[in-house]
């Protein structure tokens, strides 16, 4: 839940950062900060030959985690939330999940079955019904904002499949740590191409500096930190299910701090998108409810054996 909180906040201090810097200036600020925090943490606390990349596999995965996921990421993210509310930009990123298992189909051949392609569609159907594209509405800043937004979840889900091809040796939290440094640097270039002027974070408010804080360090570099530790721990799957709480996190605060809305069309529209997350993903979360039934009745006394023991099997 913790991390839900972290990325949930996140939304909303970019939405209130986005009102003095620029976009592309903003997130590589982010990762500036996060960068900074994150390689001295590893420097100092891991051995030379834990955060040393000493693979190609090391190297492309600094690479791509430092292209998709933080700088191509980003970079959508932040110019699309500058049209959209907190709200709405989480909603759609959250199809991040949805949209791995085709990227994993096309670049490592996994199958996707019947139902999961099913599971794709209902999610896109969401996509649709958040939205609600018209002639009139396809050129409106907010349906561009949201399309940038779905590009940003993209990259995520190619970055996350690529990252698994290219199999780096090296621990999640020094890779991620070069990442952001690698994503940082591709950032300020991008910041400059676009013309954005590097002086506008001068005479910034405290409403500002307090943003780029709480994206810098606990929903970057802390976030990314307890996500990595959660794949690790847990897996993917599961780590994934944590993030559609990230939606409710910051529709919340966007609600208390910026008075910001969601309407019930936009409601019904992530609704359906998480069924077409749990149909993409249905072995895994059955599992996991199983896990957890069979964890509540250990603690309960009702189930002494272990898991290939239990007198509870999971399909009861």
């Amino acid at each position: 839940m913790s991390v839900a909180i972290l990325f949930g906040c996140s939304f909303v201090a970019i939405e209130t950062g986005l009102r003095e810097l620029p976009p592309l200036l903003f997130a590589s600020l982010r990762f500036d900060v996060a960068a900074v925090v994150l390689v001295s943490y590893v420097v100092a606390a891991r051995s030379r030959s834990a955060w040393l990349p000493r693979t190609r596999g090391d190297l492309l995965g600094i690479g791509v985690a430092g292209v998709f996921l933080i700088a191509l990421n980003n970079a959508l993210l932040f110019v699309g939330q500058g049209s959209t509310t907190a709200a709405m930009a989480s909603m759609m990123y959250g199809l991040n999940p949805v949209l791995a298992p085709v990227f994993a189909w096309w670049l490592l051949g996994d199958r996707l079955s019947g139902v999961g392609a099913l599971g794709i569609g209902v999610a896109l159907a969401g996509v649709v019904v958040i939205l609600r594209p018209s002639p009139a509405t396809l050129t409106s800043a907010g349906t561009v904002g949201q399309g940038l937004i779905l590009g940003a979840a993209a990259a995520v889900a190619i970055g996350s499949v690529l990252l698994k091809r290219v199999q780096p040796r090296m621990g999640s939290l020094p890779l991620t740590a070069w990442a952001t440094a690698v994503g940082a640097v591709a950032l300020h270039g991008a910041s400059a191409l676009a013309g954005e002027s590097p002086t506008a974070v001068v005479g910034v408010s405290l409403p500002t500096l307090a943003s780029l804080l709480v994206v810098g360090v606990p929903s970057t570099a802390v976030a990314y930190a307890i996500r990595f530790e959660l794949i690790e721990r847990i897996g993917p799957v599961r780590t994934n299910l944590v993030s559609y709480a990230v939606p409710v996190v910051a529709a919340v605060l966007g609600w208390m701090l910026l008075g910001a809305g969601v309407s019930a069309v936009t409601a019904a529209g992530f609704a359906v998108v998480f069924v077409g997350f749990a149909l993409v993903e249905r072995d895994a979360i059955r599992r996991e409810v199983c896990r957890l039934r069979q964890s509540g009745r250990r603690r309960r006394g009702t189930d002494p054996a272990g898991p290939a023991e239990s007198p509870f099997p999971c399909d009861d």
